[in-house]
């Protein structure tokens, strides 16, 4: 049986927030922007993270490769929880570990020419390769990603948003990771280019067995690319399970909410379409809900929600959910007519 490439477990991330106040008295707060998130990462799969701005999915991110201050358990494929190391433990397993950011110009460093930016990996984690060796190797790379290898001397503005991605992406694989983060890598870009870009991560992924956790907003590109999906709402696991299962069958009311909200390029299906409301606005972390975080925009939240966290199921297709399965038309219409209480 394969072994997991990573095992998380109740990871969960906690700043300290200055005072409202400035007596000296008052204390400062504590916000949890990730709370007790958990899943597993097979060697070569793709797992997609969605929810609302300000859920936590890039914090959870950068907590993964010690970015942010993660507290919990990331066990790595030897058995060390990546979590418990100190920096200088974690630079043996940076070159497996790489990510690629949101903003693809401001990822870059615009005083480096795409070729020291790309290479920058190479001399940090492969110090024993010559000068050559590590030329060579960029305008390689370079020309896996679809660049010019004769562009080695320009600098980031010089590319476009889409060429500059692809030189994210070339860094990130410059030291043949095991795993690979991106961070709404496609948000900034055009939709044409969204799909090169994409396309291109499918293609080196099968090429080189490259596991992904992949973070977005765009639910559409997320079923594109993923195996698993996970949906994140105010720092918690609502939902995982196979992208076709819970796209076909989502069990959660806010993964209905989301996946309602994905346009259609259908006139006919798009006028057909149920769309579940999602009323009201992301509670703020600092004074989060009691019981179920969603249960005030949920239609279908009682008392029990406000009384007790629900558990996220241990079955293949897991749900964090008090009563959960497809929303009745009459929970929708009532949903639509007032606000979740």
């Amino acid at each position: 049986m394969t072994k997991p490439l990573l095992q998380v477990e109740d990871l969960r991330v906690t700043f300290r927030i200055p005072p409202a106040s400035a007596w000296p008295w008052a204390r400062p707060r504590a916000l949890q922007a990730v709370g007790g998130v958990g899943f597993t990462l097979m060697p070569g799969e793709t797992l997609g993270v969605v929810g609302e701005s300000g859920c936590g999915k890039s914090t959870l991110a950068r907590a993964l490769i010690g970015l942010a201050p993660g507290q919990g358990r990331a066990v790595w494929e030897d058995g060390v929880d990546l979590l418990g190391l100190s920096p200088r433990q974690m630079m043996r397993y940076r070159a497996d570990i790489q990510m690629v950011f949101q903003d693809p110009l401001a990822s870059l460093d615009p005083r480096m020419t795409v070729g020291q930016i790309i290479a920058e990996p190479l001399v940090t984690h492969r110090k024993g390769l010559s000068g050559a060796e590590v030329k060579a190797r960029v305008q390689q790379m370079m020309e896996r990603v679809g660049l010019l290898p004769n562009q080695i001397n320009r600098y980031p503005h010089e590319f476009s948003g889409g060429q500059c991605q692809r030189i994210g992406i070339a860094r990130a694989l410059i030291v043949e990771p095991r795993l690979i983060i991106c961070d709404e890598p496609v948000s900034a870009l055009d939709v044409s280019i969204q799909a090169q870009v994409i396309n291109l991560l499918i293609r080196l992924q099968r090429e080189l067995g490259l596991a992904l956790v992949f973070i977005a907003h765009d639910l559409s590109v997320v079923k594109h690319i993923s195996d698993r999906v996970m949906v994140l709402y105010l720092g918690k696991v609502m939902e995982i399970a196979a992208s076709a299962e819970l796209y076909a069958r989502p069990q959660h009311p806010y993964t209905q909410a989301l996946l309602s909200a994905v346009p259609v390029p259908d006139p006919a299906f798009e006028a057909e379409k149920v769309v579940v409301p999602l009323n009201g606005d992301l509670p703020s972390p600092l004074a989060p809900p009691s019981g179920c975080v969603f249960r005030t925009r949920c239609p279908r939240a009682q008392a029990r929600c406000a009384a007790e966290v629900p558990v996220l199921s241990a079955a293949q297709h897991q749900v964090a959910c008090h009563f959960p399965g497809p929303l009745s038309a009459e929970e929708i219409a009532r949903a639509r007519q007032e606000p979740a209480a």
